[in-house]
């Protein structure tokens, strides 16, 4: 009795105040039909959320709307009086579509799969944020929402620097928190190489090792003489059993990890350990400086290609993804071309170019990957030379590429360096903010993104996927910098990814962006609090 009447009197305080919460989230949803005559739904911590039984996924929603919302998972059945429903069956294509309606009955979520629902409980844990109590006044509401696209991707780069597992964890958390469903994770480059492969375990031990790194700007290579560098050893790999975890724990949020073993050049790191598979024997040395190094994989050695398979063949074995990440950018070919071997494999397979060896490269991995099932993404650079229709363009030197690759029909995701890397500055005063690659990117011109761009036909523009943003990390050496790198960027880039053109409205954004900081803060999540 004392329990009920504890309810009541919170019942009766909630009905005292109006109601704070709008749903004008980040990403905006598609349809907020708010009912006139304030009434609301009390969600009082400790009440039930029903979900259906023997659906594992269904089971993980409900105990994620007990982490964000207080509510208590219970299997629904007709005696079930819990306060929030989760169920499936809505009747939308698109398997990200959901919709919530909030009145008399209750909270009702239905989604079109699972994922739908995760992504309603993520706009109804926005929705409250900044609210206070055990006892939230949730107004009555009808709200339709699907994203755009199905591609909505976030890069991280931990080969230049090494993050550790739980930053990785709590990054993919920041890509659920904007409704982001792939992770692209780039693990190797000439400074650094972070995948174990089991078959050759010397490589991420003696590869995933940089004694030293250049301090400041990167002065060039002709001037690395010239470099000063600090006395700090940058370490670290990941472990087969610690991305597979990392894999899972993605997919428990509906994200999808997408790994990138960049060939054939960003291969310096792993000729320190294999030499022999460049084109002069080496030695090399796992690169402390950036840029674009010379030396890349020798495309004439045949161990070349019995290296990369062992090396995808593991990838494939750690990730699930049906894509798979294959780099192919920033390649010289200076040493191609004064290579005897691969000047001999360019006679034997009658090449004129040296370009044409990369293609041979990469049609050689498309085929392998194509026969563990997989598909290749590379970068805009893998278009030289031609690609299989299978084959996904990323296209990041601007629109250029995108466009060329979806009127051959290819599938793209837009990601121009211009509109997506956070690695660049996002004020114009350089020396309030952390030093940074270059660049200037605002949030406003994040925001300002059209995926598909007007040169496209109807037709054409449905081969664009989506967008992503990137954040490279030659100049970010800490979890705090990364994430202040990231946001509020990720937050533009969100709304790209999910709502209609005509439906942004970069004003409108800066409004309702303070809920979301809001979450920042609550979260320990660092981030630059000026907007430009």
């Amino acid at each position: 009795m004392k329990r009920l009447t504890s309810f009541f009197m919170a019942a009766a305080m909630a009905f005292a105040g109006y109601a704070n919460v709008t749903y004008q989230v980040i990403p905006l949803p598609r349809s907020v039909n708010m009912e006139p005559g304030g009434n609301v739904v009390l969600l009082v911590k400790g009440m039930s959320v029903a979900y259906p039984a023997e659906n594992a996924k269904m089971l993980r929603n409900a105990q994620f709307a007990q982490e964000y919302l207080g509510v208590i998972p219970e299997v629904a059945s007709k005696k079930s009086k819990a306060i929030m429903k989760i169920s499936l069956g809505l009747q939308n294509p698109n398997p990200d579509a959901y919709t919530i309606t909030i009145n008399k009955k209750g909270i009702n979520i239905q989604g079109a799969s699972e994922s739908g629902v995760f992504y309603a409980i993520q706009t109804l844990r926005k929705s409250i944020e900044g609210e206070k109590g055990d006892t939230i006044r949730l107004p009555y509401v009808t709200i339709q929402d699907e994203p755009r696209f199905g591609y909505r991707g976030a890069m991280l780069d931990c080969a230049r620097h090494f993050f550790p597992v739980e930053f990785v964890k709590q990054y993919i958390d920041v890509l659920a928190l904007h409704g982001v469903n792939k992770f692209h994770w780039h693990l190797t480059d000439d400074q650094g190489w972070r995948f174990e492969v089991k078959a050759l375990p010397e490589l991420a031990k003696k590869a995933g090792y940089r004694p030293h790194t250049i301090i400041g700007k990167n002065v060039g290579l002709r001037d690395a003489a010239n470099a000063i560098f600090d006395d700090t050893p940058e370490e670290g790999y990941y472990t087969q059993n610690q991305m597979k975890a990392i894999v899972e724990y993605a997919a428990e949020r509906y994200i999808t990890v997408i790994p990138e073993i960049d060939l054939p050049g960003h291969m310096v790191a792993a000729l320190s350990v294999y030499p022999e598979l460049g084109c002069t024997g080496g030695p090399y040395s796992v690169w402390c400086q950036w840029g674009i190094s010379d030396d890349v994989l020798c495309a004439g050695n045949p161990k070349t290609l019995d290296f990369l398979k062992k090396v995808y063949g593991e990838l494939c074995d750690v990730f699930p993804s049906k894509f798979i990440h294959i780099g192919g950018d920033e390649s010289p070919r200076r040493k191609w071309q004064t290579c005897p071997k691969c000047q001999a494999k360019m006679k034997e397979l009658g090449l004129t170019k040296e370009a044409e060896l990369q293609t041979y490269i990469n049609k050689e991995m498309e085929k392998f990957l194509a026969e563990k099932g997989r598909e290749l993404i590379g970068w805009d650079e893998t278009l030289e030379g031609g690609l299989s229709e299978n084959a996904t363009v990323m296209s990041w030197r601007g629109y250029k590429g995108g466009i060329e690759a979806a009127r051959q029909h290819h599938r793209v995701i837009m990601t121009p360096h211009d509109n997506c890397y956070v690695d660049y500055y996002q004020l114009k005063d350089r020396y309030a903010q952390p030093l940074a690659i270059g660049g200037y990117l605002p949030v406003s011109k994040v925001y300002s993104m059209e995926p598909i761009p007007a040169e496209l036909t109807p037709e054409e523009g449905k081969y664009i996927m989506g967008a992503q943003c990137n954040l490279w990390t030659e100049y970010v050496e800490s979890p705090d910098q990364a994430m202040y790198m990231l946001l509020p960027r990720l937050a533009a880039m969100s709304e790209v990814q999910w709502m209609l053109p005509e439906a942004k409205n970069y004003e409108n954004f800066c409004k309702r962006l303070p809920l979301l900081q809001q979450a920042y803060r609550r979260l320990g999540y660092k981030y630059c609090t000026a907007i430009e």
